[in-house]
């Protein structure tokens, strides 16, 4: 195929990217999709940075987004060897003292295990969402300006989602246990936990994993690529990888061309196509803190205090909330913690694939400064430690990426933030800059499709979809159903 047969051509090939080709390409467009490395998956790889046998997720591990998306569920990557692998128990918190609470997929099993008639409060809280889940995910993930199709839902859920984590948190629950669940859940967003808003983090995490669960891929994240990878050229599209785009100039000829990049990158690469004062704007694009990332190659499993912690996919290392609270606030007060939130996956709980027979991998982040070259290497593990005792006796080998080595592996990780930059309510309405709709630039060739738009952070495809579905309407003339209307199988 000659260089200027393509209809799209897409800079980046994380879910996002791969998103988007895969939505213009089932329209019958001719999409090719540049890679800088030398495989396609952005966040979404497995390697074995450890041991020989012992496969880790390289940055995204557990994906409760990836269930809940409307766009990811019309795809049929089963038929393309993707294997979604549930843990018995979502998400573990455990406590000093032997305690931890827990998510499990049923709310009553969850709220069956929360002290202090905080089981009755958590259910008040989630079941009356669960009817609705599927459409209020619709919404939440849907574009801006935002029409919801379920305004009902997204109401009960805005009237606590627009709370403080903190402040939700503390007016809802008693326990340690209900208060630390939450606050755990609703830091996965990188942002003080007494800002208004993180409530909705915590809230939509939570629903996700009754509604959808909390699933990670059999073999490694990097089974997701591989999935969208075959779709995408079972469909008539085109990847190249090892070929960094360091102008655009140099692309080939095509009608639209998509970022799948950080916005200060999308400025860089296009360059004059883009007016000085759009690029300024671009560049002005804030972004987090970073993360520190730890991998363990074990013996055996971790030993918990508590069982239940043993039996999770997901467990979350950072005591009450109030110290969850102060450790993400001394993030982005420019220093790290002592006793840091860490997110622990063990994903070899639940798939025996990911290290030799009886032996397991342990994926583990803190949230730490932007850029930070600290090594936060002990101040982990002692975390884990802390819950675990004899935790050290059972680590064979580690791996460690700081800031700095987290985005000279992805570019798009400025300073080691791995959500795409920051998601307050300030920034949210205005990724990456205030715009009718914010997948356009001021060149009508020109898109953005990076998790740097609307709806943000998470392996689900969505703003990839949106910006493709831009593309079809505004470059093509096309119009679109939405995909959980359409129900295109591919």
């Amino acid at each position: 195929m000659p260089d200027n047969a393509f209809d799209a051509v897409i800079v980046g090939s994380g879910p996002n990217g791969l998103a988007a080709g895969i939505t213009l390409a089932r329209e019958g467009l001719r999409v090719l999709i540049l890679e800088a490395r030398e495989s396609p998956g952005g966040g979404m790889r497995t390697a074995e940075l450890t041991l020989p046998g012992f496969y880790h997720d390289v940055c995204s591990a557990v994906h409760p987004m990836a269930g809940m998306s409307p766009f990811l569920s019309t795809l049929p990557l089963a038929k393309f060897g993707l294997e979604w692998v549930h843990p018995d128990v979502l998400l573990a918190h455990p406590l000093d003292g032997g305690r931890a609470a827990g998510l499990w997929r049923s709310v009553e099993e969850t709220a069956a295990a929360l002290p202090d008639g905080d089981g009755v409060r958590w259910s008040r809280l989630m079941s009356p969402l669960l009817p609705s889940a599927r459409g209020l995910f619709a919404d939440l993930l849907g574009p801006l300006p935002l029409l919801p199709g379920h305004p009902l839902a997204l109401v009960r859920f805005g009237l606590s989602a627009m709370r403080s984590a903190v402040g939700l948190a503390g007016a809802k629950f008693r326990s340690d246990e209900a208060q630390a669940l939450f606050a755990g859940n609703a830091a996965h967003g990188f942002l003080p936990l007494d800002q208004l808003f993180t409530a909705a983090v915590g809230m939509a995490l939570s629903l996700a994993g009754h509604a959808g669960g909390w699933p990670v891929a059999r073999g490694g994240s990097g089974a997701i690529t591989r999935a969208l990878t075959r779709y995408f050229e079972a469909l008539g599209g085109e990847i190249r990888c090892g070929e960094e785009v360091k102008d655009m100039r140099g692309l080939p000829a095509a009608a639209a061309v998509l970022f799948d990049t950080g916005p200060r990158a999308a400025a860089r690469l296009a360059g004059d196509a883009l007016p000085p004062g759009y690029r300024r704007r671009l560049e002005r694009y804030r972004y987090g803190p970073g993360i520190f990332k730890l991998d363990y190659a074990l013996s055996g499993p971790v030993p918990w205090i508590n069982p239940v912690c043993r039996q999770a996919g997901t467990v979350h290392v950072g005591g009450t909330m109030t110290e969850i609270a102060g450790a993400e606030r001394a993030v982005w007060q420019g220093r790290g913690s002592d006793r840091p939130f860490v997110l622990v996956g063990q994903q070899s709980v639940c798939d025996a694939t990911r290290a030799p027979a009886g032996q397991h991998t342990l994926w583990a982040y803190a949230h730490v400064p932007s850029g930070s070259p600290q090594d936060f290497s002990e101040t982990i593990t002692s975390q884990i430690e802390r819950f675990a005792p004899g935790f050290r006796d059972v680590i064979l080998a580690t791996h460690a990426m700081n800031p700095r080595a987290v985005e000279a592996y992805n570019a798009n990780n400025v300073g080691g933030d791995v959500i795409g930059g920051v998601m307050d309510l300030r920034q949210m309405f205005t990724r990456p800059v205030a715009r009718w709709n914010p997948y356009t630039t001021p060149n009508p060739k020109l898109f953005h499709c990076s998790s740097a738009t609307p709806p943000g952070a998470g392996v689900h495809g969505m703003c990839g979809y949106h910006a493709a579905r831009t593309v079809l309407r505004k470059v093509f003339g096309m119009r679109m159903l939405p995909p959980e209307a359409s129900g295109n199988q591919g």
